[in-house]
């Protein structure tokens, strides 16, 4: 019996978000603890399952915090390696007037992407249902073979592989080498999430139904298309679902499609459901769950600190 539900690798970072103006009119920000893997991480956690994090910060006061955050989460730390040659990442958002956001990276390296195979506990990826990646650990080395490699062995150990690109376009060195990365990594997932606006960059079509059949019939076992305010798409081998989101005061849209893959990997999980035979009825049922945990987390600012508990996911399935 595996002890883990879900282990995530990737980055770690602190989301520096915009908090209002100083007395002298300067622009203020707020230390928010993020990065997807983590994100999606906390809202399995926060829906009552076990998860760990993979992945490394800097010696310095923002990761500190980050580990800090963690365990408070609670998500196992303790494949969380500090290095003191490397600054934590960190990520600088500006928000538009509807909550979308932009980001600016300071991440040349971040210690999110110094992270080598030698330094991943490999009894962890033994011992989870669910081993998710990104796509952010891809754009360098040794992040990027560290990732591959401990995909291979999660696998091997009889994990589900779970895959979110999550795209950002100013970490790859081209669009050529993140669509030629994603879609190699996309080879390995049994299931995965990409968005609408990430279609085209992992198959040869935009159109949401026809790039989830597209991934479904190269071995894929569960596609999620996420369509922003508009809900989910699912696809798998019995057929696909469209499931509409909640409506929500949206003021900040980061950790919406994380919260919302976290949300729909814990459903899934706590109902036992055979991913080989999983039914329509199912898919519908995962998704919805999904978009309740991310109808919450857009209504506050940050990653982490805005992903809602089970009670208010709940609370929010009975709209």
């Amino acid at each position: 019996m595996k002890k883990l539900d879900v282990v995530a690798l990737g980055e770690l970072l602190i989301d520096f978000t915009p908090a209002g103006l100083s007395s002298a009119g300067m622009r203020l920000f707020e230390q928010n603890p993020g990065g997807a893997p983590a994100n999606m991480l906390t809202a399995v956690s926060r829906s009552g399952l076990k998860t760990a994090f993979i992945g490394k910060i800097g010696a310095d006061m923002h990761g500190d915090f980050l580990r800090s955050v963690l365990d408070s989460v609670p998500i196992d730390t303790s494949g969380l390696i500090t290095d003191p040659s490397v600054f934590t990442t960190l990520a600088f958002v500006s928000l538009s007037i509807t909550g979308e956001r932009n980001f600016s990276f300071a991440r040349k390296p971040g210690a999110d992407t110094r992270l080598s195979i030698d330094e991943i506990n490999k009894d962890i990826l033994s011992d989870t249902k669910v081993f998710h990646v990104g796509s952010l650990s891809l754009t360098d080395e040794p992040s990027r073979s560290a990732t591959f490699e401990a995909v291979k062995l999660a696998k091997e150990a009889g994990a589900i592989i779970s895959y979110d690109p999550n795209y950002r376009e100013p970490l790859w060195d081209s669009v050529d080498k993140a669509m030629e990365m994603m879609r190699l990594m996309s080879e390995f997932a049994d299931i995965m999430k990409i968005s609408d606006e990430e279609t085209s960059l992992l198959t040869p079509y935009k159109e949401p139904l026809e790039a989830g059949k597209y991934l479904v019939e190269r071995g894929r076992k569960l596609v999620v298309v996420t369509l922003g305010e508009k809900g989910a798409l699912v696809v798998s081998k019995a057929g696909y679902v469209e499931v509409p989101g909640f409506k929500s005061n949206v003021v900040d849209t980061t950790g919406a499609g994380d919260s919302f893959w976290g949300g729909l990997l814990a459903r899934f999980l706590s109902e036992n459901m055979d991913l080989d035979n999983i039914t329509s009825k199912q898919m519908y049922d995962i998704a919805r769950f999904g978009n309740a945990v991310a109808s919450l987390c857009v209504e506050k600012r940050g990653g982490i600190v805005s992903i809602p508990s089970l009670d208010e996911t709940l609370e929010r399935l009975k709209q």
